[in-house]
């Protein structure tokens, strides 16, 4: 069976939870699965891995990462890496071999710095907002069917941030795209602290003001657990951008009729087409495509390791 339709049969939808205009769909595997692989996060606390500039003179499209541990790193898309000389996100999910070095594409997310901050990356502990990676992702499909690079449009990610920062008024002098997640910190708190993991969760649709915003899901409870903050933040981003009115924050819709729109996402997903490309480090990349959808997903011996996926610009995601 097709590793992406497998993935999605495998999993039941849980009851909704929401926090004021974002509600996360838990998506709930049947048994626990303990995942092969560290996350960058866990590898770079442990000293187990390093992300640097690829040179002295450094590359805005591309990074260094060392693995120096005895099993793989998984390099989760969006994923944002501060310091050295500007602030970059990773364009697509990566898994990095054991004891291996690895040059990844990336983006920048700060325009207004070149210069060195540190000698290494640190984490940032948030993935670039949701609306802003579906682009991203969009780019990297037309350049991996193009030329077969992995490179998103530079300008137009930090066109989108400067658009982005100045409708939540949190411009900053290096047009960091962090200043975003600063001015808005209350808020992603809170979402973070009512948008909680429920047991069996390895993954979750996000609705904004009642649209689905999109999925992300992994092939093991315990790497949702581990970046579910992440993406909280991302998808919270754009619901704090997307505000319409007060909501009751942690209220619960519960039922099947709740459901409808993650359903009919997932059918979407199933039935888009699929492109199959050598992944960068570990496995294979399947890039997913249609009218409606956008999305990707890292299959690594046959498993989905990670898939993201997007409502496709046709319906107007593409606006706001």
């Amino acid at each position: 069976m097709d590793p992406i339709i497998a993935a999605l049969d495998n999993l039941e939808i849980g009851n909704p939870i929401t926090a004021a205009n974002l509600t996360m769909y838990p998506l709930l595997l049947t048994e626990e699965s303990a995942p092969g692989y560290l996350t960058l996060d866990e590898a770079l606390a442990a000293g187990l891995a390093s992300v640097t500039e690829v040179s002295e003179s450094g590359s805005v499209p591309e990074l260094l990462v060392k693995n120096l541990a005895k099993m793989p790193v998984l390099i989760l898309d969006g994923e944002e890496l501060v310091g050295a000389k500007q602030n970059r996100i990773v364009n697509l999910t990566i898994l990095v071999a054991a004891e291996q070095t690895l040059h990844i594409p990336v983006s920048c997310v700060e325009a207004g710095r070149w210069a060195r901050r540190s000698r290494e990356f640190a984490s940032a502990g948030r993935a670039h907002y949701a609306s802003g990676r579906a682009r991203k992702l969009e780019q990297v499909s037309f350049a991996m069917r193009e030329s077969g690079s992995r490179m998103a449009d530079q300008g137009a990610v930090w066109q989108d941030i400067d658009a982005k920062a100045c409708r939540m008024m949190a411009e900053s002098p290096t047009s960091a795209a962090a200043a975003m997640y600063e001015g808005s910190r209350a808020k992603l708190d809170e979402f973070m602290e009512h948008l909680e993991a429920v047991p069996r969760q390895a993954g979750a649709i996000f609705t904004i003001n009642g649209i689905v915003a999109g999925i992300d899901v992994f092939d093991s409870q315990a790497t949702w657990r581990k970046s579910m903050r992440k993406l909280v933040q991302s998808y919270g981003l754009d619901a704090v951008d997307r505000a319409e009115a007060p909501g009751h924050v942690g209220a619960s819709e519960g039922g099947s009729d709740a459901k409808p729109q993650p359903k009919r996402f997932i059918s979407t997903l199933k039935n888009a087409a699929r492109e199959h490309f050598p992944a960068i480090g570990m496995g294979e990349d399947v890039r997913i495509s249609g009218t409606t959808i956008v999305g990707g997903g890292l299959v690594v011996d046959g498993k989905v390791i990670h898939l993201v996926a997007f409502p496709g610009s046709s319906n107007g995601r593409r606006g706001r």
